[in-house]
């Protein structure tokens, strides 16, 4: 039997979380909503905030599961990748808890968390399966042959899809976070009234850095003619870019289906919460003969119980590591 604690913060998220014996007890998250006024997260403000939630978040986890710290068999955390102050409070509580309490610390992998996260509920795929993780910090194609072995065959070359919507909702004057709301015009919206041009990358990687540019300056072209073309055009042009950034998406997630022969396809990460791309997913995965694996919406964006998900898997491989760990900035999920 185990029972661990797993902790995130990776981001803006302060998120804990207990597993047992595999299965997932709760998702305990405390969003900042500081960052709302400055259009994007503040790492200095994030870091702070962090360090106000986590005694809160850990103990809410730990109640609501009817655990007591000396229950627990191990204590996960997210090593990176982040923001290097947010990941630096998750990982000093963790140790130091670990260490009070003479338990083996489990550092995570945020993006192989992000893909585990299939694991927590049914149905789950079988391997090998092709996921599509997408987020305001990452855009990858993973290749997944087992729980712990993974390999990134295509991914972003500069900006990731989730910071391609964030971007083109402040240039809309959308708040932040901007995606969902951009997720939210859209669906009133003709996702074919403006139409953008494609970056073209070698093999399955991608480029959204021109995407925004593009749609910067057509923004400024058009408000020259019309100060009024935002307001009066807001459905359609979230729709349209929506559909194109969706579109890049499905473009090289197709072509890594065919190379692969696979068709098992998941999506994971901040970005799969969007509801045209689940519905794009879910169409092409007709027409296309493929087995889609969605997770729930809690476990899209950043939480613990895809941290302690992944540590179940590590810990049944006695995979601890130790007091000297620090956090990554960036870390591979190989």
């Amino acid at each position: 039997m185990s029972t661990i604690l797993a902790i995130e913060s990776s981001c803006d998220e302060t998120s804990a979380a207990v597993i047992s014996n595999g299965k997932v007890l709760n998702n305990i998250i405390a969003t900042q909503a500081i960052h709302q006024k400055y259009g994007g997260v503040v790492p200095e403000l994030a870091s702070r905030a962090h360090q106000q939630n986590i005694v809160a978040v850990v103990s809410e986890a730990l109640q609501e599961a009817g655990i007591v710290p000396q229950q627990l068999q191990a204590i996960a955390f997210t090593r990176g990748p982040g923001l290097i102050g947010s990941l630096h409070v998750g990982v000093s509580f963790a140790k130091g808890l670990a260490l009070s309490l003479k338990l083996p610390l489990i550092e995570v992998n945020h993006m192989q968390a992000h893909v585990l996260a299939h694991f927590i509920d049914d149905p789950k795929p079988a391997f090998p399966f092709l996921c599509l993780t997408v987020s305001g910090g990452h855009t990858q194609i993973v290749l997944v042959k087992d729980y712990l072995d993974m390999e990134v065959i295509g991914q972003t070359q500069d900006d990731a899809v989730g910071e391609a919507f964030d971007k083109a909702a402040k240039l809309l004057g959308l708040p932040y976070p901007g995606g969902p709301m951009i997720d939210k015009y859209a669906q009133q919206g003709n996702p074919t009234r403006f139409l953008f041009t494609q970056t073209h990358m070698p093999g399955l990687d991608f480029s959204f850095s021109g995407i925004k540019t593009q749609f910067m300056y057509f923004l400024r072209d058009q408000l020259s003619l019309n100060p009024d073309f935002i307001s009066q055009n807001m459905a359609d042009l979230c729709a349209s870019i929506q559909h194109h950034l969706i579109g890049m998406l499905m473009k090289r997630l197709k072509e890594a289906a065919n190379q692969t022969g696979i068709k098992a396809i998941a999506i994971a990460g901040g970005v799969a919460a969007n509801s045209g791309l689940r519905q794009t997913l879910q169409q092409t995965a007709e027409q296309l003969n493929w087995k889609v694996y969605i997770p729930a919406f809690q476990y899209c964006t950043d939480n613990a119980g895809m941290i302690a998900i992944a540590a179940h898997y590590k810990f049944l491989k006695q995979d601890f590591t130790d007091q000297s760990v620090t956090p990554l900035a960036r870390m591979p999920i190989q």
